[in-house]
């Protein structure tokens, strides 16, 4: 088994670390969290790091960014590649997916339990599908974009890069949801909606203009 370190160590953790145990393909030497003290016990494991120490990261070259917020995991892998260019990110599934023929996951990726991906669809890199959301044929999901549980996507369907979508959000087939955009939980998208942008409804219609890095978590 590879060693590897998780960062992070809150609620979003815990669902990463169960399917890497799950994966039985990697070791979990410890977990980095910048707001955690070094030594502390956390879901089975020990805090390794934080804020003041990451050299572990030029002994253990592996690993997983659990951190919900998009543009705050996006700031950590950033931080890691900073301190160790060759730091590999591994994508974490969930046994209970169905991930159909020709699919492609990118690096740091999660899907959870119950995630359905359809065939020929992209996902990128350090993105979060979470447990039940299904996308359909030929979708192309950007690199830390996020899709909460139970949200469904038709096929065809783009979501651009940082781009969250909310739980239960629908979204029909050859629509495109901009990057740094919000969808809120419940909405149907049955049009294509900007970058940078908060919407929400049935159906969903633009609220406000959203800043990159803006907190929707």
């Amino acid at each position: 088994m590879r060693d590897i370190i998780v960062f992070g160590a809150g609620g979003h953790s815990k669902v990463i670390i169960d399917i890497v145990e799950k994966q039985h393909e990697f070791n979990i030497v410890g977990l980095i969290d910048p707001y955690r003290q070094k030594g502390e016990y956390y879901f089975g494991y020990t805090i390794i790091g934080n804020e003041e120490d990451y050299s572990i990261l030029n002994k253990i070259h592996e690993g997983i960014v659990a951190i919900g917020d998009n543009w705050t995991r996006y700031k950590m892998v950033c931080l890691i590649k900073d301190i160790n260019s060759k730091f590999k990110f591994i994508t974490c599934i969930h046994p209970y997916t169905s991930i159909g023929k020709g699919v492609t996951i990118g690096d740091g990726s999660v899907l959870m339990a119950g995630v359905v991906v359809n065939s020929d669809s992209i996902i990128g890199n350090h993105c979060i599908i979470n447990s039940k959301a299904s996308i359909d044929h030929d979708n192309c999901i950007g690199d830390y974009a996020s899709i909460a549980p139970n949200a469904t996507t038709g096929g065809h369907v783009k979501i651009g890069d940082y781009s969250a979508i909310g739980l239960g959000a629908n979204i029909i087939h050859d629509k495109c949801i901009g990057s740094n955009t919000v969808i809120g939980a419940g909405s149907t998208v049955i049009k294509d909606i900007p970058s940078y942008t908060v919407a929400y409804g049935i159906p969903c219609k633009i609220v406000r203009k959203r800043i990159q890095g803006e907190k929707y978590l």
